[in-house]
């Protein structure tokens, strides 16, 4: 991370004389973080056509 305020002493702050303060906002600018997730192996069961075989009589 870094930030985006200037440096202490380039400020333009005065100095007081228990605290330095200033009336600038600052922020903190972090790059953009990504987490690899691996999620465990799933089995999925498509219903398929159901094969009957029927067994023919034959007389001779």
């Amino acid at each position: 991370c870094y930030d985006l305020c200037p440096p202490q002493n380039q400020r333009g702050c005065v100095p007081q004389p228990i605290a330095e303060s200033c009336n600038e906002l600052c922020a903190r600018q972090c790059p953009d973080s990504s987490a690899l997730i691996q999620l465990p192996p799933v089995v999925v069961t498509f219903p398929g056509p159901i094969l009957t075989s029927f067994p023919q009589e034959s007389t001779l």
